[in-house]
């Protein structure tokens, strides 16, 4: 028997008991006024536990569950079970979906979760910074009607949703890949990405490709021409070996181009510091000079100034790559009979200065900001002409990236032009200076002449790598 039905028995029982011994004591009368007062007792309880039950389920939902006495106790105790169950139940519940909501808030993508008829129900704070989105204001309001491209309409009309639709925004300039996912039932999700950096890639890909086919198709067209001019005509001794002269100086231009590729790709793809070493400026400084004479051939004045002698921290090949590239530049674009003057320094707050200024031809200011980029030529002919393969800046911006140091570029057309490398004072120490000697003040005047042998002057007249741009 259940302990509610036992209890539920109790009250009837003692009215029922109390009626039999008032019968006995005093009479079938008062034997029914007992009864009667018991019965309206029994009922009247349980009318006052019915009417707590009716006023808990029709109150608050928060009410706590009213406590109930005899028979009440045992359904009043299972239902408060209940009650606290189910609280436990919705707070984890809402603890999952407060999860599920940080989680979409985090994601680097913006999340828009719409309705059957395409009307915004919630978005995260990046989808709100893409689409312009403003919530709570734009919460039921249709999609259409805040992202308004007529690319994003048509997608959105036609329901082909299986690949995403890419997106221009007006108000600021960047492209966004737009997707809408269908999920639940009659819902789907709006997905927004930020892909201008890879679109940025992906044309700096397909430019760099465009690029390196058009450099080799020029000499490779040149190669080929003469090739086939030598097989179907006999030609005098003399005028063969122009030929073979040109064809040898086209395959050094692609020579010189695949090495340039090769260190840009090193360099591009090293993630690891430089292996840094300390090295005197003075020898290197000798060395560009005498390749930078060698690379003359008596055309131009090189001159050589050092303000302070120093020990830099980095990379000796690297920066002797990417001070060689400035150097050869200077060389290559100034006239005959013009000055290149390579120069040192240190600045008051330690910094060091290594600067290349030459009386050449001149930089219009429109083209100084895309300088270092791959390929970019100010005359396409006339770097063709001297021979450079249009890489050489974009080696020297990642050699300097990898020692933290700067390049600056002053130039006006028709007067000449100065790159400046600044390198951070941390990578720089001052060295006591000695008196030069009668070769190395010679150098410095730029009279020429080579360096001692002690100066670690080069042997040969190469360029060191990166051709110049």
């Amino acid at each position: 028997m259940k302990a509610a039905f036992r209890k539920g028995l109790v009250a009837p029982a003692a009215v029922a008991f109390a009626t039999l011994a008032v019968w006995a004591v005093a009479g079938p009368l008062w034997a029914l006024g007992c009864l009667g007062a018991g019965a309206a007792a029994v009922v009247g309880f349980h009318l006052l536990h019915l009417q707590r039950v009716t006023d808990w389920a029709t109150g608050s939902l928060d009410a706590d569950v009213p406590a109930g006495r005899g028979s009440w106790a045992v359904p009043f105790a299972a239902i408060h079970r209940r009650v606290r169950l189910r609280k436990k139940y919705q707070q984890e519940l809402k603890q999952v979906i407060e999860r599920f909501r940080r989680a979409a808030e985090a994601i680097p993508d913006g999340v828009v979760l719409l309705d059957a008829r395409h009307h915004i129900q919630w978005a995260n704070a990046r989808a709100q910074a893409l689409l312009g989105l403003a919530m709570p204001i734009d919460r039921g309001r249709p999609i259409v009607n805040l992202v308004r491209q007529p690319e994003f309409v048509r997608y959105v009309d036609e329901g082909e949703y299986a690949e995403p639709v890419l997106v221009e925004q007006s108000r600021e300039p960047r492209l966004l890949s737009l997707q809408i996912v269908p999920f639940g039932v009659d819902e789907t999700m709006l997905l927004a990405r930020d892909v201008t950096q890879l679109e940025a890639l992906a044309r700096m890909r397909r430019d760099f490709i465009a690029n390196v086919s058009h450099e080799l198709k020029t000499p490779l067209t040149v190669v080929s021409g003469f090739i086939e001019t030598l097989q179907d005509l006999d030609f005098e001794p003399r005028q063969r070996a122009r030929y073979l002269g040109l064809m040898q100086d086209q395959a050094r231009n692609m020579q010189r181009l695949v090495d340039d590729l090769l260190t840009l790709s090193a360099l591009e793809s090293e993630h690891d510091p430089p292996n840094d070493a300390e090295f005197a400026v003075v020898p290197l400084l000798l060395e560009l000079s005498a390749d930078a004479k060698a690379l003359s051939h008596g055309e131009h004045e090189v001159a050589l100034e050092i303000g302070e002698a120093a020990v830099v921290v980095g990379n000796r090949d690297e920066l002797r790559s990417a001070f060689g590239n400035l150097v050869s530049n200077a060389i290559r674009y100034t006239p005959p009979g013009g000055t290149v003057t390579i120069g040192w320094s240190v600045d008051d707050d330690g910094r060091g200065r290594f600067a290349v200024t030459d009386t050449g031809i001149g930089i219009a200011p429109e083209h100084i900001p895309r300088l270092t980029e791959r390929f970019y030529r100010v005359d396409r002919s006339r770097s063709r002409a001297t021979g450079g393969t249009g890489l050489g800046l974009a080696i020297v911006k990642h050699v300097l990236l990898r020692h933290q140091a700067e390049l600056e570029i002053a130039s006006e057309p028709g007067r000449g032009s100065t790159f400046r490398v600044v390198i951070p004072a941390r990578r720089v120490r001052r060295a006591p200076s000695t008196p030069p000697d009668a070769g190395d003040a010679a150098l410095q005047r730029g009279e020429g002449g080579a360096p001692r042998p002690d100066a670690r002057a080069p042997t040969s007249s190469a360029v060191p790598r990166g051709t110049g741009s």
